[in-house]
């Protein structure tokens, strides 16, 4: 069955801290990696109080150095706020610490209001972009004869790439320089058929990748029934409520009547922001985890899941490697 990843924001929950937040990250890379995930990734955000991994590194190898075998990474590091040369040699000394274990996905959005764009990196331009993956790729690649400048350590390590986009053009970029894709489904879904479609018909075999390879990030919220699982959810379509309203908060704890929360207008951008979103028992995940393969041909899924009780996100990630399971040993499986 198809590679399954986790996407954690290291959200923190109302009636706790970033302290809680960082350990609750630890302990679901644990648990994941016990399922069989591939990869956990963190995001980079700055400027919220209900997300604590804006230092995406420092979170990296916090995680790497409390699991044993699952790929560690950024999903991803937002480059316009970052000079290249820093994130090589971050991303070379992870690499250097847990050897075949990290990934870096890059982004050219900057994660944050305007704001506190200027006051990460005052420089910073998203229209430099391909200039800089190229920059970082070539600072974690081989040196060239009398290279000036070097990532200590970085250089030759060849960290593993990815282009992360929610529109045509992380697609067209990936393609281009024969990187990995992933595309951010999970918040901003709908230029996903299209952006994958561009990306694997454009796609230039490289050093790196003879083939394309496209991840789809979703959200997913399961429990032992669907109506426990729908409650659930209501934390993801709070927060995304929130975020219409130009609030942020930390992540809510589920209520009974999200329709009393939201008014006519947020509830439609909010769901359309969550569209891609697997909500229901292991049976209804199984279904549409399958039915999301089928219509993409994705060859990973990353999966996000904004779930308030930290136990209630570890039994999520849990049901879910199960409903992977059952399809892996076909259809006699799915109706057991």
């Amino acid at each position: 069955m198809i590679p399954l990843s986790v996407l954690d924001l290291a959200f923190v929950p109302e009636g706790a801290t970033p302290a809680d937040a960082l350990a609750n990250s630890v302990d679901l890379a644990r648990h994941a990696e016990g399922l069989g995930y591939r990869r956990f990734w963190l995001a980079e955000h700055h400027n919220m109080v209900g997300v604590a991994s804006a230092a995406t590194a420092v979170v990296i190898g916090h995680v790497a150095a409390n699991t044993r075998e699952i790929r560690v990474g950024a999903g991803g590091i937002m480059l316009p706020n970052h000079a290249p040369l820093v994130i090589a040699e971050q991303f070379g000394t992870l690499e250097t610490l847990f050897p075949g274990r990290i990934d870096l996905g890059l982004g050219r959005a900057p994660g944050t209001d305007p704001r506190t764009t200027r006051a990460l990196r005052r420089s910073g331009d998203a229209d430099s972009f391909p200039q800089d993956v190229l920059e970082v790729q070539a600072l974690l690649g081989d040196p060239l004869p009398g290279q000036a400048v070097q990532a200590v350590p970085g250089t030759g390590t060849k960290v593993p790439l990815w282009i992360l986009g929610s529109s045509l053009y992380g697609a067209q970029l990936a393609a281009m320089l024969g990187l990995s894709y992933a595309f951010a489904s999970h918040f901003a879904p709908d230029q996903l058929l299209a952006a994958v479609a561009s990306y694997r018909a454009r796609f230039q075999p490289s050093l790196h990748h003879a083939a394309p390879y496209a991840m789809i990030g979703i959200n997913v919220v399961a429990a032992d029934t669907d109506a426990e699982a729908h409650r659930l959810f209501t934390s993801a379509q709070q927060q995304f409520t929130n975020l219409v309203r130009g609030t942020r908060e930390r992540l809510p704890p589920p209520i009974d009547d999200i329709e009393a929360y939201w008014a006519p207008h947020e509830k439609a951008q909010a769901s359309r922001m969550l569209a891609r979103s697997l909500v229901g028992s292991r049976e209804t995940v199984a279904r549409g985890l399958a039915d999301l393969v089928a219509e993409t041909g994705a060859d990973e899924i990353m999966v996000a899941s904004a779930i308030h009780d930290p136990a209630a996100r570890r039994r999520s990630y849990t049901i879910l490697a199960e409903a992977r399971d059952a399809l892996s040993r076909g259809p006699a499986a799915r109706v057991a």
